[in-house]
Order: structure tokens, then C-alpha cells, then sequence
């Protein structure tokens, strides 16, 4: 151990890395009013404490917050709990029997502990040779096996997480227009989810709010590449995620790191996933 900072000790192959390595945020800063799906509760932070209302003996005085949100709003990671289908959730757990209580029994967002893999970025549109997907523009299997091409890197492996990139982030400071009701949102079709699932990653990911093909002016109404993923398969799905840095960095191959808060039940969780990529 080597103590490089005074009473601070650190392993030196930790401070080697730390030097050595440029870390990309994958997540959305959350603020007030940013676009989510209309599905869930909307984030909400406020001050109910604040400087000043309060003063300690010696002059200090502190602030706090209380936060209100969606357990699926901004950059999240989905829990196999989820999404079910017929009344079935993955491994054909009865959907009515572990929810009961308010919240999920099995298959809560708990049971994911925190993922340090090997990820890989499909950029859709730089093999399609545009900057973005159109609204409602389906990832078929063409275009992931095309998006692998490109990166050329190692075949995806067990384990891994596959992040695929549409383009669509760009909108997201636009507000609405990312949500794309009337629009639709580019994404993984079906057959392509199935391409997924059979590579057996531990998660994937996507820069939309749905991760899937949402046809314009549908909305939510069938998704069935969640049905494929988390019910079929037991692969955890990322959404809102900032990929565009990584993209532009040109970078297909990095360190993942992701923890989904612990909270116990829960369907889903806010998120903030790394990619470390050595220097």
C-alpha cells in the first residue's frame, strides 16, 4: 500500500489506473421537466431546507433536499420484475403472487448486484452512414451484425453488455421531440432482441427512453423486446443513456461499471454507468 496523499492510504495499482484511464459518463443529468416516458412519476427535487432557516451555535447552518421520481426516469436499468407477459415474469414467477405488499418479492431490483464487464457499443447510424435513425426506424439484425463489423473488436462474449447507439440522444435536450409521441423513436425490433438475447449478455443498453422500436404515433402500446429480454431471457435493459461521447471518441470496447441503487422491491432503479477505457 503506498499512502500518496497525507492520512490517505491507496493501493498503487489503483493509482495507476487512475492515471491511465479516461472515464465516459453514460448517464443523463436528471433536472426538473426533462423528457421521460409518460408512463411513470415524474422527477421531482426540492429545497425544504435551506441555508440560512436554521442556524447551529457556532454559525453553521445546512440545506436538504427531498426527492420524488420514477424508479424509471432518466438513465435507469430495468429489473426483471419489470415487465411480465400472460401473468408470467422471467422463469415463469407468478407476476400477481410477488407483488403483493407493494412491491416485488423476487426479481426486484435488489437482486441485481453491481456489473463490472466488458462492454461493447453498436453504433447503429455510423454504419448506416447518417448521424441519427429516423423516428420509428427499426435496428434489425443486419443493422447490429453491421454495427459489430464496424467496431471490430472480439466477438460479444457471456457476460457481456451491449449497448447499441441510435443516435437519438441528440434530441434529447430538445424535450418532447426525444419522447417522440407523434414522431416514433428508432430502436431493436424484435428479431433484432433475439440477436441479442442469443449472445447472452448480462445486460443491454440503448440511448431512447423505451430501448425499442416505437412506431410513430403508437406509443408504449406493445414492446416486445422487453418481453424478449427480461421475460424470455433474464437480461437487464439500460435506457436513457448518453452515448454519444463514446461514439465520437470512436471507442467500441471498454470497462462497463454500473450499481443499481438497493432498493428493495423495486422494479427499477436510477443508474449512473461508467465506461473506462485505458489511456
Amino acid at each position: 500500500m503506498t499512502d500518496v496523499h497525507p492520512g490517505r492510504v491507496v493501493d498503487p495499482l489503483l493509482a495507476a489506473l487512475a492515471s491511465g484511464v479516461r472515464v465516459f459518463d453514460l448517464a443523463r443529468a436528471m433536472v426538473v421537466g426533462m423528457p421521460q416516458s409518460p408512463n411513470h412519476p415524474e422527477y421531482r427535487l426540492t429545497m425544504p431546507r435551506r441555508h440560512g432557516d436554521a442556524f447551529r451555535a457556532d454559525g453553521g447552518s445546512a440545506a436538504n433536499d427531498l426527492l420524488t421520481t420514477g424508479t424509471h426516469v432518466g438513465t435507469h436499468i430495468d429489473a426483471l420484475g419489470h415487465v411480465s407477459h400472460c401473468g408470467a415474469l422471467y422463469g415463469g414467477v407468478s407476476a400477481d403472487e410477488v407483488q403483493r405488499g407493494g412491491r416485488l418479492a423476487t426479481h426486484g431490483i435488489d437482486a441485481v448486484a453491481p456489473i463490472v464487464a466488458r462492454g461493447v457499443l453498436l453504433d447503429v447510424p455510423a454504419a448506416r452512414g447518417v448521424a441519427s435513425l429516423d423516428g420509428g426506424d427499426e435496428i434489425t439484425v443486419g443493422d447490429l451484425e453491421a454495427a459489430l463489423a464496424r467496431a471490430d473488436v472480439a466477438a460479444p462474449r457471456p457476460g457481456d453488455v451491449l449497448l447499441v447507439r441510435s443516435g437519438w440522444g441528440l434530441r434529447w435536450s430538445s424535450g418532447a421531440p426525444f419522447v417522440g409521441k407523434d414522431s416514433g423513436v428508432p430502436g431493436v425490433g424484435e428479431a433484432g432482441s433475439r440477436w441479442l438475447a442469443a449472445l447472452r449478455p448480462t445486460a443491454v443498453g440503448a440511448d431512447t427512453i423505451a430501448f425499442e422500436q416505437i412506431k410513430p404515433g403508437a406509443g408504449h402500446a406493445l414492446l416486445p423486446a422487453h418481453r424478449v429480454l427480461l421475460v424470455e431471457h433474464g437480461i437487464n435493459i439500460i435506457e436513457t443513456m448518453a452515448l454519444d461521447e463514446l461514439a465520437a471518441a470512436g471507442i467500441a470496447e471498454f470497462t462497463f461499471v454500473l450499481a443499481p441503487l438497493p432498493l428493495t422491491g423495486a422494479t427499477g432503479s436510477p443508474v449512473r454507468p461508467l465506461a473506462i477505457v485505458a489511456t
